[in-house]
């Protein structure tokens, strides 16, 4: 009787157990198959290049001339000669005032010298035949010599009527126009307009204390590239542009470093052929702060944040991600150099960083190489 009754019980609880084992492969196998592949990423090699590292600046773009344009004779003006805006050469005549009052008093002058002039060209004869007297020779010669200085002043009285450009360059608009009266009293002239050079231009920038101290001990250990005429280059960029296209020179630092802001204002000279610079622009000015030597260079975006530190992951030789620690120099030519943590041909994650952890599998695909960079390294 009790080995029928524990037969059935026995019978179930082997199936049972056959069953939770089947049902357990199943699961495992499922799970097998529902895995998630590993994540796709783009890597980059570490690039190692020859380079010079520069600082950039803010400043501002200025003319190398600028002239207000005031008359230096006194009169109605009768003429404009330019448009607002105007490209002009040195000597192109810009204003002229009515000259009428001036020709004619050059005409009066004129008469006045030849009369002076006949009278001293015969007090020699005169004085030699006792016919006047040495006094009055003296005041003959008198009266010739001022003559002749009023001649030449009204002369130039009448020359300055035509208001010419001392400089070339772009011209403002008019400020007084025909028919209004101007001084040309020295010391309340009125302003007429005014010219300001274009090409070349200055670029006006404050340089920091640490970054003058670095440039200046660069200079004197003559580790610095320079020009064909031995001047230090420097790059510009304009508030539309994203790299630095124009080239020019260090001209000059001032003499010495305002306390306040704890920096020194440094002009920077640069051609401007195409007139594209125009006085008064926003600009940016990059200035060397090393000498030419091999650095490490890796994309921006492969450059993570954990806490104060910063690290990059690369891709082990069997396609899982490793946490690097590095130490970062500037930003040269788009790209971040790289001062510790990392050797020259490395591949690390430039594209999928959030996606991934220490550790994880990889699908790493190569980024396409970038273009050379417009910017020619000195």
């Amino acid at each position: 009787m009790k080995r029928k009754f524990y037969r059935p019980i026995l019978t179930a609880i082997i199936t049972g157990a056959a069953a939770g084992l089947l049902s357990g492969c199943n699961h495992a196998a499922a799970s097998a198959q529902t895995a998630p592949p590993p994540a796709s990423v783009t890597v980059a090699p570490v690039e190692q290049k020859e380079i010079v590292e520069w600082s950039e600046f803010t400043g501002r773009t200025e003319p190398v001339d600028s002239v207000e344009i005031r008359p230096r004779t006194s009169g109605y003006i009768q003429e404009v000669h330019f448009q607002s805006g105007q490209l002009v050469k040195k000597g192109d005549v810009l204003f002229v005032i009515d000259p009428r009052w001036n020709q004619a008093t050059v005409e009066q002058r004129q008469a006045e010298y030849a009369q002076a002039k006949s009278e001293a060209d015969r007090t020699d004869l005169l004085l030699k035949n006792n016919a006047i007297s040495v006094e009055d020779a003296g005041a003959r010669k008198a009266r010739y010599e001022s003559a002749k200085a009023a001649l030449d002043s009204a002369k130039l009285d009448l020359e300055y009527t035509e208001v010419r450009s001392p400089i070339d360059g772009r011209v403002s608009r008019a400020l007084l126009t025909e028919g209004n009266y101007v001084s040309g009293v020295a010391g309340s002239a009125s302003l007429l307009t005014t010219v300001v050079s274009v090409n070349p231009v200055y670029v006006y920038a404050s340089v920091d204390e640490a970054a003058l101290l670095k440039f200046n001990r660069l200079v004197e250990e003559k580790k610095l590239g320079t020009t064909d005429g031995g001047k230090i280059p420097v790059d510009l960029q304009l508030a539309d542009e994203s790299d630095f296209p124009h080239q020019g020179s260090i001209e000059s630092f001032d003499n010495r470093l305002d306390p306040d802001t704890g920096s020194i204002l440094l002009r920077a000279v640069f051609n401007n052929d195409d007139g594209r610079i125009v006085p008064g622009l926003f600009a940016r000015i990059r200035i060397p702060l090393s000498e030419k030597h091999t650095a490490l260079l890796v994309d921006e975006r492969a450059i993570g944040t954990d806490q104060a530190n910063k690290f990059v992951l690369t891709v082990t030789p069997t396609n899982t991600v490793a946490y690097q620690p590095v130490t970062l120099g500037p930003i040269v030519e788009g790209k971040r150099v790289i001062r510790t943590g990392l050797t020259a041909g490395e591949s690390i994650v430039v594209n999928g960083l959030q996606r991934v952890r220490p550790g994880m599998p990889v699908a790493p695909e190569t980024e396409p190489a970038a273009k050379e960079s417009k910017v020619a390294m000195r």
